[in-house]
């Protein structure tokens, strides 16, 4: 009952008709932080709803093969090193287009990564969106991919299809963030979900350890309270991250990425240790990849206003201890541009992709 009446608390959040603000983004100096409502301010499925898809027939819903096929997936506890992968990788999608270039695999001492709010509580095309996220894995390989707003239909989806990669979950009910990890690249070690205790909208921060060319690395994603109203509450949240990754050992490089929500006047406020830098600024502040909540490019949902804001971010904290390498970002770009042949596009977010080279 109580992750019941959370969960209703959210929907109710984002049914709100106030939840309609004109957005735009800090450098414009009129945030939708001043201009009342949240994000995002569309129709969410209530409960009853979203329990009927949860137990929906998957092959179905879905319309993918009978595979059998062996769960070894990590639950949200911590875990511990699992055995070495099979070498041989399965490709993610029959129907995903050949690949021109993956970007692991050539720049092989580099690390990759894509951080996207999948949207998986809008079920509508759910099948061809989530097709359309294994087809731009196929593109890219990242090495490791943060998600967010996952549903249980859609990681047994990923399960299915993208066998190559190793999948954690951040929860088990309604929905909640998850993590894949490249088997033949990253090596899991264990992860762990750390609570935010004041969350309204079942928010926790996902943390994994794994290994990375004999590299140290602390994984992080989460997707931090939505709202307007919920501000105090996001900076909490944020407080949590950053202390976290502060306090990681000097030989390990952290990296967090997610739907932070944030506003940059919340940043500033809360403010970074000087360890830790967000990526998109320290590569220059490229306008191409500034807004990844776009509603002027983005039409799947359909919205009354206006509303471009970085709310997905990616924050890194470098080794520190002598000797070991230290990972700086060398490029980033938005990911799901494109419209897949349902009309709509994998999410109503852009996803991040990232990449990572030792110094």
């Amino acid at each position: 009952m109580r992750t019941l009446f959370t969960y209703s608390r959210y929907v109710h959040i984002h049914t709100d008709p106030r939840c309609s603000p004109l957005a735009v983004h800090d450098s414009q100096r009129r945030d939708d932080i001043d201009q009342g409502g949240c994000h995002p301010a569309v129709q969410r499925p209530c409960p009853r709803a979203l329990n009927a898809f949860f137990e929906a027939d998957m092959e179905r819903v879905f319309e993918v093969e009978d595979v059998t096929e062996t769960d070894n997936t990590p639950k949200p506890k911590r875990q511990k090193v699992e055995e070495k992968p099979p070498e041989k990788c399965i490709d993610l999608t029959g129907d995903s287009p050949t690949p021109t270039q993956k970007p692991s695999e050539e720049d092989d001492g580099k690390l990759s990564l894509i951080s996207w709010n999948v949207d998986g509580l809008d079920t509508d095309n759910l099948a061809e969106r989530a097709r359309g996220l294994c087809s731009y894995l196929v593109l890219y390989t990242p090495d490791v991919v943060f998600l967010q707003e996952l549903i249980p239909p859609y990681v047994q989806y990923l399960k299915k299809r993208a066998v190559s990669y190793l999948i954690i979950e951040g929860g088990e009910d309604s929905y909640f963030t998850g993590m894949m990890l490249k088997k033949s690249r990253v090596k899991f070690v264990e992860s762990e979900t750390v609570s935010y205790p004041t969350t309204q909208m079942m928010r926790n921060l996902l943390v994994a350890r794994v290994t990375f060319k004999d590299q140290k690395l602390c994984l992080m994603t989460s997707h931090l309270e939505s709202c307007k109203g919920h501000a105090e509450e996001r900076m909490k949240q944020l407080r949590v991250v950053m202390q976290r990754m502060k306090e990681a050992p000097d030989d390990v490089t952290v990296l967090f990425g997610g739907d932070t929500n944030l506003r940059d006047s919340e940043v500033a406020k809360v403010g970074l240790p000087s360890t830790v830098c967000d990526v998109w600024e320290r590569l220059g502040k490229q306008e191409h990849c500034r807004y990844t909540w776009d509603t002027k490019a983005n039409s799947n949902k359909t919205v009354p206003f206006v509303s471009r804001c970085r709310f997905d971010r990616v924050y890194l904290r470098p080794a520190a201890k002598d000797g070991i390498p230290h990972l700086a970002p060398d490029h980033m770009a938005l990911v799901g541009l494109e419209k897949l042949d349902c009309g709509r596009y994998t999410s109503d977010h852009w996803g991040i992709y990232c990449s990572f080279s030792a110094g």
